[in-house]
């Protein structure tokens, strides 16, 4: 069976590099630049893992981390949140981020980090 990310980025450039990235490894990545579009769609349709950036329009990566954390059929999601910001690395895991990645990243950074957060 396919895994599946949604990938929750408001920046086209990066997004597109993320979705080349992860397709090539085997993922099916749907994309989204809204937040609180992002919530009804995991409630709609649960992915394997969501990458979610911390700054979006309609409601923040962290609001958004904060609903999925809130509600026991999404609790237990893997999520990764993905900011330019570094100093926002608290309020993430506060927020019960299960991974943290700055920008920029190198390729290989984030599918290391989507291969561990799935057991690969």
């Amino acid at each position: 069976m396919e895994r599946h990310v949604l990938l929750v980025e408001d920046e086209a450039n990066i997004a597109e590099a993320i979705r080349f990235i992860l397709t090539r490894d085997g993922w099916r990545v749907s994309h989204l630049s809204d937040g609180a579009e992002a919530l009804a769609r995991v409630r709609r349709e649960p992915p394997d893992l969501v990458i979610l950036d911390h700054m979006l329009p309609g409601m923040s990566g962290l609001e958004v981390l904060a609903a999925l954390r809130a509600d026991p059929g999404t609790r237990s999601l893997p999520v990764m949140v993905l900011t330019a910001r570094g100093r926002d690395r608290e309020a993430a895991e506060r927020a019960g981020a299960d991974r943290f990645m700055s920008k920029p990243f190198s390729n290989s950074e984030i599918l290391a980090e989507v291969r561990a957060m799935m057991g690969n």
